[in-house]
């Protein structure tokens, strides 16, 4: 009798056959289809030998081939064709079968998704999976959503082929939550990503812009930095690139490419978001944004050309005079804005999970995150912890360890950005996480006016400080009296 498949991978791009090869290293038998078959046979041609993949030509086939109950994994293009594919999956698998959706769907979708395969007695898993080709195939974090009788098949698989924490070995994979919790928390993960190397960038711009180094003098200050609170898998590929030279002119390759950053729609998402949720990830948001304007074409055309005088008359151009305490500032920068950074994705997770009734653990979802991952880092050992001290942390930043390094950085922090203002050049995350903290600790913000132009306008009413209700004051009439609302 043929040896059923203990799990099946369906979509053999990268990532698909990165994934389905991780699974047989680990000792898995593993059924593969791809809409194309040439597909399958071109991954049979190259791994199928070491990997002993069970290759199959129909979706049918593919469902035969694994072991009940079944466990099927889509690793197709977002949307349409994992619906298209999903639908077509629960016409052909039986009650109690898991699908797995490991790519990057919108968590929305997800919860829709679940609903309707969960309507047809099979169980579906939404599951974020982070750290690109690479992660795939040697070890990702996983972080699967769905029911815990799903996760009970499902993750000592996806445990055994996630990353492993450097520090202790643990797995860099839990179970999240419900439905859509898993690819809800990997939206998050990559918003955070977005603001990581956002800040990362500011750094290099300010430290080429305000002390005239090249990149691989950059790249020797980043690997210093690698070596201590600021280690992480960004700084250290930001150390190579900066330090590649193109083969061909045999400058620096950075100094080459266009300023122009695209993409994906994670970061969107996780905006979008925060603000249907009424959460402040503007270090989120402002690098997004960032990246939005790098690709503003003509805007850029017509202000460099306008503004150009104004910049010149405005900006100042003192010299640096003590270039290791210059550093220090951007060091310290980077490092607070970074704090600020995850102070805002958890958050948003905190609030994301109350209002989708998500059980979510802030300190579990740090830990997954320390390995395998693209914004992996030493800084998740220090979030962990502080999660583990008090589960219930409403802002990270006020944990006391975190609070410390804040305290630290501040001046450096001020410092630079008055800095960076003044010499003209763009700091959107590094100025924008400090407006943030200023604004979360101020005990008296000019938010009492807002309220009181909104009922002037909208009748939306207020709130005292002195009396407690819902006011309004009737503006249009001679006497401006004031009426409770509620």
């Amino acid at each position: 009798m043929t040896q059923l498949a203990d799990i099946g991978v369906i979509g053999m791009a990268v990532m698909g056959s990165n994934l389905a090869q991780n699974f047989a290293r680990n000792g898995y038998k593993v059924a593969i289809y791809n809409r194309t078959y040439a597909r399958t046979q071109d991954v049979m041609e190259h791994y199928g030998a070491t990997a002993g993949f069970i290759p199959t030509e129909t979706l049918g086939d593919f469902v035969a081939a694994l072991e009940k109950p079944r466990c099927a994994i889509v690793m197709v293009k977002a949307g349409t064709p994992t619906d298209s594919t999903i639908d077509q999956l629960c016409e052909l698998m039986e009650p109690g079968d898991i699908i797995v959706d490991c790519g990057n769907s919108l968590f929305t979708d997800t919860i829709r998704r679940e609903r309707t395969v969960t309507a047809k007695g099979l169980n579906f898993v939404g599951c974020g999976v982070s750290g690109g080709e690479e992660g795939a195939l040697k070890g990702p974090a996983i972080m699967p959503g769905g029911t815990a009788e799903s996760y009970r098949r499902l993750g000592p698989m996806l445990e055994k082929i996630a990353a492993k924490a450097p520090e202790d070995g643990e797995p860099c994979c839990t179970h999240i939550g419900t439905d859509g919790a898993g690819h809800f928390v990997k939206m998050i993960h990559n918003g955070i990503e977005y603001a990581d190397m956002q800040v990362i960038s500011e750094a290099y711009d300010i430290l080429r812009k305000s002390l005239g180094l090249s990149a691989p003098e950059i790249a020797d200050i980043f690997e210093e930095w690698n070596q201590g609170d600021l280690d992480s898998y960004l700084i250290e590929i930001t150390v190579e690139v900066l330090r590649h030279l193109d083969q061909e002119t045999g400058r620096p390759l950075v100094d080459l490419v266009l300023d122009q950053a695209k993409q994906k729609g994670t970061g969107t998402w996780t905006v979008q978001t925060a603000l249907d949720l009424g959460v402040p990830t503007t270090g989120i948001a402002e690098a997004t944004f960032a990246r939005g304007l790098s690709s503003s074409l003509k805007q850029r055309e017509m202000a460099q050309l306008v503004c150009k005088a104004l910049s010149l008359e405005n900006a100042t151009h003192e010299p640096v005079n003590d270039k290791a305490a210059f550093i220090e500032d951007v060091r310290q920068a980077l490092y607070a804005s970074k704090i600020v950074a995850y102070t805002q994705g958890l958050n948003l997770i905190q609030v994301g999970a109350k209002e989708y009734h998500w059980d979510i653990d802030l300190g579990e979802t740090a830990r997954i995150w320390r390995a395998g991952c693209i914004i992996r880092a030493r800084f998740l050992e220090d979030v962990t912890r502080a999660y583990r001290r008090n589960p219930e942390l409403a802002l990270l930043l006020a944990d006391d360890y975190f609070f410390a390094k804040i305290r630290e950085a501040m001046p450096h922090w001020r410092r630079l950005v008055t800095f960076a203002t003044m010499r003209g050049i763009p700091i959107p995350v590094f100025s924008s996480s400090l407006s943030y903290l200023d604004g979360i600790r101020d005990p008296e913000l000019p938010a009492n006016l807002i309220q009181i132009q909104r009922d002037f306008f909208g009748a939306h009413t207020y709130q005292r400080r002195d009396k407690t209700g819902v006011f309004h004051t009737l503006w249009s009439t001679p006497d401006r009296r004031e009426v409770v609302e509620s």
